[in-house]
């Protein structure tokens, strides 16, 4: 079947799944934000609509870890007997 007139959106690439370790959570984050906007707008063929649909679930799964890695360091500062101490965030 043939591209419906007018239906076509600028062409976007999108990058491979193994570049994802290089981005930092805010431009896995705009990516993903400019994505929705994309399939939002509904003006991609249906190979581009799905071709962004899992970069962007590639980049929510990202994201998720990113934010369940920053989690994991996070800390808080708690009074003690001696003074302030740190300690891990449950």
């Amino acid at each position: 079947m043939g591209e419906a007139q007018g239906q076509t959106a600028p062409a976007r690439r999108p990058s491979p799944p193994e570049d994802l370790a290089a981005l930092s959570f805010e431009d896995a984050l705009a990516e993903l934000e400019e994505i929705v906007k994309s399939l939002e707008g509904g003006r991609s063929t249906l190979a581009q609509a799905i071709a962004d649909y899992e970069r962007g679930a590639a980049l929510r799964r990202h994201c998720e870890q990113k934010l369940a890695e920053a989690e994991a360091k996070v800390q808080a500062i708690v009074d003690a007997p001696g003074g302030p101490t740190l300690r891990d965030v449950e």
